[in-house]
């Protein structure tokens, strides 16, 4: 559990123009030497402002209610970093639709090797037809028949050679294993991203503690200016300025609670579940260890471990081998066809026959289109070798990116807490300043919001060391260490 509040909580503080309300001491000054006409108009005065004040106390206390929950009746669903992830790998739709893509490639390699194997068929076939005897060259012009022809036939097609083909069934394999590196990537993309929201989800999160616990602080603050002006020893400016900085507070709790709803919406998006559940999320929002290294052996473990350089790699190889089969359509291909069955004028009279034939193909002029392809394949290999520089030097950026903004946000995060811990002293001491009648209650507001900004501070960089956390792993190539 988060062991304090007030560090993991946040908020923010926005200043909103109002008219002022003249002090006690301003009024009593003006009330001397005051007529009767004049009296009663102060009479009506503070009659109106005592009842914009018991009205402004009316709308505090409604807008206090809580608001109908948008997931209540809902089944619940504790989700920690590690299950979220492990449930976007199964449900995830890009992840799937990856998964359906290797097979798809599967596909196309094994109708590639189909090309290079024998291809047998089979056909049964009865004929009753008349003939015009000319057509053969016979005398006369009469029709002739009819005659009965049944044909059953097997026929073989096989390639003894063709260099064209097996550069392609070879390109096809190579195509299957970019699809399942492709659909590798995916997978580690997608756990990344999901870590990122769920980490923003966790951000939200305490952000509505934040504004929960700026909200109880105020009512605090505004109890207290009350009790003074009661006792005499404060106006009623002190009283509506609390008011007004507690009202601040439970707008920013509104846009929290909302913020957080709609980060739980995208968590869920990205996991791919359904979004009838209430999700609870378990981690929390803490400094975690983090293995230091130096840029040289994070880049040494990230050439080692990242996917999108070996699927690169075989991306190459794909153009080269596909650029080899468009080349190998100059070379001469060797093909068998053949065929034996029995014919005759039926089924009972028929006898066997067959036939054979090898047949040699030599490419000789196609109007140019072979040499149109050729260098099509020479360009897609050309930029094969292109974007694998462009995926180094990402790679490069990425893991660079992650160890700076690493290090600084674990700064980042003492410095925060430290600032929190000041601004609670600057409100503790504005706080006894006003109860003891020193200084009005400016001094509080001005604290009350320090601390708004420190919390806020702590929450955001706290959520920025774990976001490059993630993000270090997911450049490392690393997805274990992701939670």
């Amino acid at each position: 559990m988060i062991p304090d509040k007030r560090l993991f909580a946040a908020g923010s503080s926005d200043t909103w123009l109002a008219p002022e309300v003249p002090g006690d001491g301003q009024r009593m000054g003006r009330a001397k030497g005051m007529g009767p006409g004049m009296g009663r108009e102060l009479r009506s005065s503070l009659l109106a402002l005592g009842l914009f004040l018991a009205a402004g106390a009316w709308d505090l206390a409604r807008a206090a209610e809580p608001g109908p929950d948008p997931s209540a009746g809902l089944p619940e669903l504790r989700l920690s970093l590690r299950d979220a992830i492990q449930a976007a790998v199964d449900n995830n739709p890009t992840v799937r639709v990856f998964r359906e893509q290797v097979l798809e490639a599967r596909g196309l390699a094994d109708t590639n090797r189909g090309a290079l194997l024998p291809n047998i068929s089979a056909t049964v076939s009865g004929t009753r037809r008349t003939f015009f005897g000319g057509t053969f060259g016979t005398a006369g012009d009469a029709v002739r028949g009819p005659f009965n022809v049944f044909d059953n036939r097997g026929t073989l097609t096989q390639n003894l050679f063709s260099l064209s083909l097996i550069q392609r069934w070879r390109a096809a394999r190579s195509g299957v294993e970019v699809a399942e590196l492709d659909a590798e990537t995916t997978k580690r993309d997608t756990m990344a991203t999901v870590g990122l929201l769920y980490v923003e989800a966790l951000r939200a999160e305490a952000a509505v503690q934040a504004a929960e616990a700026n909200l109880g602080l105020n009512q605090q603050l505004l109890k207290l200016a009350q009790d003074r002006k009661s006792a005499g020893l404060a106006t009623a400016l002190d009283v509506t300025r609390a008011q007004v900085q507690l009202e601040n507070e439970h707008q920013r709790l509104l846009v929290a609670q909302n913020e957080r709803e709609r980060a739980k919406l995208n968590l869920i998006r990205a996991i791919g579940i359904d979004f009838d559940v209430r999700l609870v999320l378990t981690d929390e929002l803490k400094l975690a260890e983090v293995k230091q290294q130096s840029p040289q052996e994070a880049l040494a473990v990230a050439r080692a471990n990242r996917v999108e350089l070996t699927a690169q790699k075989r991306r190459e190889r794909l153009a080269e081998l596909t650029l080899s089969s468009v080349a190998s359509e100059r070379v001469p291909s060797l093909a068998f066809n053949g065929d034996y069955g029995f014919i005759g004028s039926s089924f009972d009279e028929s006898f066997a026959t067959y036939s054979g034939a090898v047949v040699l193909s030599v490419p000789v002029f196609d109007g140019g289109q072979r040499e149109g392809r050729i260098a099509e394949s020479r360009s897609q290999v050309r930029q094969e070798h292109i974007r694998m520089k462009d995926v180094s030097d990402q790679i490069t950026l990425e893991v660079r990116d992650a160890l700076l903004t690493l290090a600084s946000t674990q700064r980042q995060v003492g410095v925060a807490q430290k600032g929190l811990q000041l601004a609670f002293r600057e409100l503790d001491l504005s706080r006894e300043r006003f109860a003891v009648g020193v200084a009005d209650n400016l001094e509080v507001t001005n604290a009350q919001t320090s601390i708004a900004r420190a919390r806020d501070n702590v929450i955001e960089a706290l959520s920025n060391f774990n976001a490059a956390r993630i993000n270090l792993a997911h450049a490392l190539g690393q997805p274990d260490a992701l939670y």
